[in-house]
Parts: C-alpha cells; sequence; structure tokens
C-alpha cells in the first residue's frame, strides 16, 4: 500500500506505478504452496523466518533508495518480500490454529483484526510519514527494525507447540525434481501470458464491451479458477481418494483433496462464498453514496473515529461471545446484524434521497444538517461494529473447516473462496446502484445476503463430524 506513494515521489511514471497491482498476487495464489508449511518443518519457524527475511529486505531495499537504478531493485525485492509476506499469512494461520483449541480461537478473532488495524495504520501512517518527511531510506530502515524486533520477541516468547513432520531443510529436495521443474515451468508459462492477456488492450476492448468485467481483475480469475478446480476435485473425489491411498508421497495432493473429503462440502462452499455478498456490495456503495449525499467532506472522520474503533469492538465482542456461547448459537444472529445494516441503510437513502438529487456532481454540496449526519454517523458506526460481528464468525467458521496436519493449506483455500463472492460484487454493485438508485440497492443488497444466512444452517451441520466415517489420512 505504501509503494505506489514511495515509487511516486521517486519520479516513476503512473504507467509503471500500476505495475504494483502485481504485489497482490501471491495473496490470491498462497494456497498453492500453503501445503508445503504444513509438510516441512513448523509454522512458528516459517513465521519467524519469514519476519526475518523481510526486515532484511526492508533494510536493503532503504539501501537501495539512492542509488542509480535502485528504483528497479526495489520493486523486485518489493514483489519477492510480497511473496514472502503472503507465505508469513499463510504460517501465522495454520500456527493459530494449532497452537489454541477452538475457544481460545474465537476468542483471539478481535485481538487479530485489531493487530491487522494496527498494522495497517504503522504502514499507511507511520511508515508513509517517516518517509515524506525525514526520507525513505529511514522509513524502509525503521520498518526493517521494527520486524526484528518483533522477529526477536517471538523468537523468545511464541510457544513451540508443534512437532514437525519433515525437516525445513527438505523442502529444497522436491525443488530438485524433474517433475518439479516440468510443473513449475508449465505454471509459469501458463501464468504469464494469461497475466498479460487480463492487462492487455485486447482485454480492455473486451471490457469496453463487457462492463461487468471490469471488477473481476486478475485476483479475481484466480479465485474463479480455484472454485472451478474444487468442483471438479468433488465431482470426482470418490475415484481420487484410493489414487491417493496408494501414494505415501502425495501429501500436496491430500491437503486439496482432504479439504473437499466431507460431507455436505457443496453447502460448505456456497455459505464460504455467499456469506459476505451482502456486506460487499453495501461496502462498495457506501462511499459513492455519501459523496453523492453531498457528505464527503464527514466520511473521513466517520471512518476513523467510528468505523475503524466499532469494527475492532464488533470483533473481540464476536470473539468473546462465540467462546463463550459457541459459534451455532450466535451464527445467526451475528449474520442478522450484520446484514441487517443494509436495511438500515436503505431507509437512511431513502430518507436522503432529495439530497443525492441535489447534490449529485455538485461543487458545493446543500449541507444534510446536523440531525442528518448525526444519524448517519450512527449507522456509519453500527455498520462497521456489526461487520466486525460476521468478521469473527467468518474467521471462525474458517478455521473449524481446517483440519487434521493441512490445516494451513485449508484456511489458505477457504480464505481464496470467500473473496469470490467480493469480486462479484464489486463488478455489479456500481451498474445496480446506478439504474436502482441507492435506496433499492442497499434493500437488494439485504436480499441477496440472504442466501448465505440460511445457508448458515446446513452448513453448521456439515461441520459435526460424521460417526464412523474413515477420514484422508
Amino acid at each position: 500500500m505504501v509503494s505506489p506513494l514511495f515509487l511516486r515521489t521517486m519520479q516513476v511514471s503512473l504507467e509503471s506505478i500500476g505495475l504494483t497491482s502485481l504485489f497482490g498476487i501471491p495473496w490470491a495464489v498462497k494456497f498453492l504452496w500453503a501445503p508445503q508449511i504444513d509438510r516441512f518443518g513448523t509454522r512458528r519457524r516459517w513465521m519467524l523466518l519469514m519476519q526475518s527475511f523481510l526486515a532484511l529486505l526492508f533494510i536493503t531495499v532503504g539501501l537501495c533508495t539512492p542509488l542509480a537504478g535502485g528504483v528497479a531493485i526495489i520493486a523486485a525485492l518489493l514483489l519477492a518480500g510480497a511473496f514472502l509476506a503472503a507465505t508469513h499469512d499463510v504460517a501465522i494461520d495454520g500456527y493459530y490454529l494449532v497452537t489454541l483449541d477452538s475457544n481460545e480461537q474465537a476468542a483471539y478473532v478481535g485481538y487479530r483484526v485489531m493487530a491487522y488495524r494496527i498494522a495497517m495504520m504503522a504502514g499507511t501512517g507511520l511508515v508513509a510519514t517517516i518517509g515524506t518527511t525525514i526520507g525513505w531510506i529511514e522509513a524502509f530502515v525503521a520498518a526493517g527494525g521494527l520486524l526484528l524486533l518483533l522477529a526477536a520477541y517471538h523468537c523468545l516468547f511464541l510457544p513451540r507447540s508443534e512437532t514437525q513432520q519433515l525437516p525445513l531443510s527438505a523442502a529444497v529436495l522436491p525443488l530438485r525434481r524433474p517433475r518439479f521443474l516440468i510443473g513449475a515451468s508449465v505454471g509459469a508459462g501458463a501464468f504469464f501470458p494469461v497475466y498479460a492477456i487480463v492487462n492487455s488492450r485486447y482485454y480492455g476492448s473486451i471490457l469496453k464491451n463487457t462492463p461487468f468485467l471490469r471488477g473481476l481483475g486478475f485476483a479475481g480469475w484466480i479465485s474463479i479458477v480455484l472454485l472451478l478446480t474444487l468442483i471438479v476435485v468433488a465431482m470426482f473425489r470418490r475415484r481420487i481418494v484410493p489414487l491417493l491411498y496408494r501414494r505415501p508421497d502425495s501429501f500436496y495432493a491430500r491437503a486439496f483433496m482432504s479439504f473437499m473429503d466431507r460431507e455436505h462440502i457443496g453447502s460448505i462452499l456456497a455459505f464460504i462464498i455467499l456469506l459476505r455478498t451482502g456486506e460487499f456490495l453495501l461496502s462498495n456503495m457506501v462511499s459513492p453514496f455519501m459523496v453523492d449525499a453531498g457528505m464527503k467532506v464527514h466520511y473521513g472522520w466517520m471512518q476513523a473515529l467510528l468505523g475503524l474503533p466499532a469494527s475492532i469492538a464488533g470483533a473481540m465482542l464476536g470473539g468473546v461471545l462465540i467462546s463463550r456461547l459457541t459459534l451455532q448459537r450466535v451464527l445467526f444472529p451475528f449474520l442478522l446484524a450484520q446484514n441487517g445494516s443494509n436495511l438500515v441503510y436503505m431507509l437512511v437513502a431513502f430518507s436522503l434521497q432529495k439530497f443525492v438529487v441535489i447534490n449529485t456532481g455538485a461543487v458545493i454540496p446543500e449541507p444534510v444538517g446536523t440531525l442528518n449526519l448525526i444519524i448517519v454517523a450512527a449507522v456509519q458506526g453500527f455498520d462497521q461494529f456489526s461487520g466486525g460481528l460476521g468478521t469473527a464468525v467468518l474467521m471462525t467458521f474458517l478455521m473449524r473447516i481446517c483440519r487434521g496436519e493441512f490445516t494451513a493449506a485449508h484456511y489458505a483455500i477457504g480464505s481464496g473462496l470467500m473473496s469470490i463472492s467480493g469480486v462479484f460484487a464489486g463488478a455489479a454493485s456500481g451498474f445496480l446502484a446506478a439504474r436502482l438508485g441507492y435506496g433499492r440497492f442497499f434493500g437488494l443488497s439485504f436480499i441477496l445476503s440472504l442466501p448465505g444466512m440460511v445457508l448458515a444452517f446446513p452448513a453448521m451441520k456439515a461441520l459435526i463430524p460424521a460417526k464412523n466415517k474413515k477420514a484422508l489420512p
């Protein structure tokens, strides 16, 4: 997130800065190497290694800033850093699931959300401020130094709660096999042409004729391919499972197969994908609604002073209640609260419709009045608070579907599927809001959230292990 600001201050062209979208790709495809983190070494060791490597990488980036041609080196380093950071995410999720029991996992959801928000503020606030006021060398060296301190702290105090299957050093052995080299070459050969096509002028001309595709993007297509692959695996799982039993070295394939080899997998997949449909639709159109209603100057303080604390409070309270009352008892009420904010926004949009008509495109918008501002601020706080409750539900559910020795891989697959509804919501929300108006659109977003809420019941039932069911080893 800091890289566009940094590169622009280094006089990099806007076209080149646009390529920083590459930095987000590792998070879209991290499920591809997540099984290896489960197999080699421990998640704790993976975390410490990634933190140390990232610290050294940021210090190196800082030292490269004054060099002639340093920008190209820095861009390559940041791309490598994106892969390290995505791997660190996978290791954290796996470690979290192995170290804590189910009640502790739910209770810590709020802390995870809070830590994430603090990290975001540290990057976009602290590092960016140091870079733009003092210098980018100091900014990146400070970031690297902070990560070194965290790595040292974790090395001393993180519990050693795992037993490794294979030593971490053995992770390099499969890289030498011809089969891996051929597979990696084919994958890379397919990856880069697809990325080039998605970002080509030809694809751009297709987007002009099919505007719906604009919101998909490269990461969206990756999520869709993941879903289609899992569906094919589910269709042929009865044939695939016996083959995996015969192959002791099929750990990678078993990581994906074990995710699908459970009862009611269709309900689980549908629930993961549809759970946040209403939330995604709403969040895409809230800020345009605020602008068109004439409240754009108030949106920032509403988000900072109300939205951020409310979302953290919602996630923390949600985690505590889930750990005390169980996920089954709070799942539907939390989802109803999360999606109920769509109905509240619908009422607000209808009440402010005259201001939307007057202020859309206006240079100097007409004030909506103090009372309306207070109402909108309260609705914004409630939306973020209920969204925090929904975040607690989602993260806890994803943890519960992880099982056996494939915790990191399963969580990476689940989080990859979760983004699919966001992809389509982002693509469709603008068209729907333009056709229907904000009030009807927010009402429709609630209606589209109903399938996810209905699927909560069979999805939770599917998590109850069947008796005498033979599990994939």
